[in-house]
């Protein structure tokens, strides 16, 4: 028997295992093309079920009118911000950086709103709890300083705006206030 060369040896494991990998893909798209039997259980979906819960979100409009809010505010009394409002779980809605925002306003403004809906408080009121519980700080994602606001519906919270850029936490908070207060026109 002749010796095949390495060149010869590589080509023809080569087309071996095309051959084996098409018949396998063959096989499975022939399976794949089978409908899987419909589940045997359903679960009722309505607000009696003790299965699910229903939460309240802002829309992405009702967000976009906080924010601007927010900036409006900012602007009349000619500070630049950063604006961010997060959903009752923390996600990020949407951040809007005014012109001129500094470069760290935009991440602290999200930490702000995020530490605001998940305490249900402003953070100048959780700043102060620091002297209390200095660990507070150490919690991933927040930021302890005046300027995030709560947004709440029968008290309970469903978003948070943060404010970052201005000279001072009392005007950034100022200034979420502000975008909460924009939700009630």
């Amino acid at each position: 028997m002749k010796k095949m060369s390495l060149r010869t040896r590589v080509l023809t494991g080569t087309v071996a295992a095309a051959a084996l990998g098409a018949g396998t893909f063959g096989a499975m798209s022939a399976n794949a093309s089978t409908p899987a039997a419909a589940p045997a259980t359903t679960v009722k979906a309505d607000t009696a079920d003790r299965n699910l819960q229903q939460t309240t979100h802002l829309t992405l409009d009702a967000a976009t009118k906080a924010a601007k809010g927010a900036l409006d505010a900012a602007k009349k009394e000619n500070q630049r911000v950063a604006v961010s409002v997060v959903d009752r779980n923390g996600n990020t809605i949407l951040t809007l950086r005014g012109d001129g925002s500094g470069p760290q306003a935009y991440e602290s403004a999200e930490k702000k709103a995020y530490t605001a809906v998940s305490w249900n408080a402003p953070t100048s009121e959780l700043a102060k709890r620091l002297a209390q519980a200095p660990n507070l700080k150490d919690i991933p994602g927040t930021l302890f300083l005046a300027g995030g606001a709560p947004v709440q519906v029968k008290g309970a919270p469903v978003a948070g705006i943060g404010v970052a850029g201005a000279p001072s936490g009392d005007l950034d908070e100022k200034f979420a206030q502000a975008g909460v207060a924009a939700l009630a026109k």
